[in-house]
């Protein structure tokens, strides 16, 4: 929890209480059902919390955004950026039941007000986003072909619409036909622990 305080230092008391109250809520979940690799659960805050809130470094998104979380497994990046932004709507979508219902515990434990948690595909989600996010979920190409049809045109933040995944290794492959609007970020400029050197941020905004 210090790691999550250290990089964001105007947390209100509300969000450092429900950020503190994460790690009892995924231990005790995990132990029921494996959401996060049993080894890894000690590093819950820096591997997967402040990795999820990579995305509030790179854009504070305005009140009243709506984002969808695609692939959120047992809520990342979703549930950590719904209490980053207490006034952005949450769609926090997967294909997984048993995770996806993790996801929607947890954000009724913290009261969490603009969370919505649904088993479902993203290609059969009709609605409307400002942006979708997502973390390593699958290829960028992939991603943008099923949620294009999802991001509204109507711009309200300072970058426009679009579609910002966290992901890790080598992304040229991947990003190649978008070389020339696509932004990637090291998430090291972020943070300085050795977790984040080969960790990155991407960004491509709506056609």
């Amino acid at each position: 929890m210090k790691v999550i305080e250290n990089y964001f230092q105007k947390l209100t008391e509300l969000q450092k209480s429900q950020f503190k109250a994460l790690f009892d809520l995924y231990l005790d979940w995990n132990n029921k059902i494996n959401v996060i690799s049993r080894k890894d659960i000690e590093n819950l805050y820096l591997h997967h919390v402040l990795h999820s809130l990579a995305i509030a470094k790179y854009v504070s998104f305005a009140p009243g955004t709506k984002v969808m979380d695609v692939g959120t497994g047992g809520g990342f990046p979703g549930i950590p950026l719904a209490i980053f932004f207490p006034e952005v709507q949450f769609l926090l979508l997967d294909s997984i039941g048993k995770k996806v219902r993790v996801a929607g515990e947890i954000a009724k434990a913290i009261g969490l007000e603009n969370v919505e948690v649904k088993h479902s595909r993203a290609e059969d989600e009709k609605r409307k986003f400002d942006f979708i996010v997502s973390r390593a979920v699958m290829l960028l190409p992939e991603l943008v072909k099923i949620t294009n049809k999802n991001i509204s045109r109507e711009q309200n933040n300072s970058i426009p619409n679009g579609v910002i995944c966290l992901k890790g290794g080598d992304l040229t492959s991947e990003t190649k036909s978008f070389k020339n609007i696509v932004d990637i970020v090291s998430l090291s400029e972020y943070f300085s622990e050795p977790f984040f050197q080969t960790k990155k941020l991407v960004y491509l905004p709506v056609n």
